[in-house]
């Protein structure tokens, strides 16, 4: 059972919107608290689940920036950066706009982690299961409905 209300990915905008999230979202890796925070903003496209980024203010990890960028045609550039944990390293498992576009300028600085590299991920008290694929960065949740971008023969439509 989840306390998220029930979404169809397929009726999320596109563009994409930006929007606050009001439940609290944790995150662990390596036995140790990588973030907690009930500032997050998300990020809804059509067939995508959620992408969550949260304030550098409220992530307890250490994120270390490496080579590497990415070009997003509503967000404009992302950086990449390893999180370093407890006792884990994950590589290139979080990333940031520093300089969104205007539709995203909220997002300035703001960061998102890859579920599939994290411990756990939660919003609120339902646990997250990464996006289907290793190229998209969204949260899955039960209360979503709808075909999810990300697993084969899906990544280009």
């Amino acid at each position: 059972m989840t306390d998220l209300a029930h979404e169809n990915v397929q009726s999320y905008p596109r563009p994409p919107a930006l929007e606050p999230v009001p439940q609290r979202i944790i995150i662990r890796l390596g036995g140790a608290l990588v973030a907690d925070t009930i500032r997050a903003l998300r990020v809804l496209e059509t067939h995508h689940a959620p992408t969550y980024y949260l304030p550098p203010e409220d992530i307890a990890a250490t994120i270390r920036p490496v080579q590497g960028s990415s070009l997003c045609e509503w967000k404009g550039v992302a950086r990449y950066y390893d999180v370093l944990s407890g006792d884990k390293i994950a590589p290139r498992a979080a990333w940031a706009y520093d300089r969104p576009t205007a539709g995203f300028v909220g997002l300035a600085g703001y960061v998102a982690f890859y579920a599939a590299q994290m411990d756990e991920a939660w919003v609120g008290g339902t646990r997250v299961i990464p996006q289907p694929g290793d190229f998209y960065g969204g949260w899955v949740t039960p209360n979503l409905e709808g075909r999810i971008k990300g697993a084969p023969g899906t990544q280009h439509w």
